[in-house]
């Protein structure tokens, strides 16, 4: 049974295995990514934007920007 976790008891666990943590989220998402199947446009989305990411065309947000963005909207 998994236990159920707040954030407090997360932000009270080790670097250690904070760091376990996500490396198997990651390895679990990327997984569940490589199966879904995406449409054509969704695709053609996707490279687009990753093309103007590689010619520094795009405006990068860390995490924290992008949420203060998302919170103007």
């Amino acid at each position: 049974m998994l236990e159920t976790m707040t954030a407090e008891d997360v932000k009270a666990l080790p670097i250690e295995r904070k760091i376990q943590i996500m490396e198997a989220i990651w390895e679990d998402l990327r997984s569940r990514f490589e199966k879904l199947e995406i449409s054509p446009h969704q695709k053609a989305l996707l490279d687009r934007r990753r093309a103007r990411a590689r010619q520094g065309k795009a405006k990068i947000l860390d995490w924290d920007a992008a949420k203060r963005k998302i919170g103007r909207s």
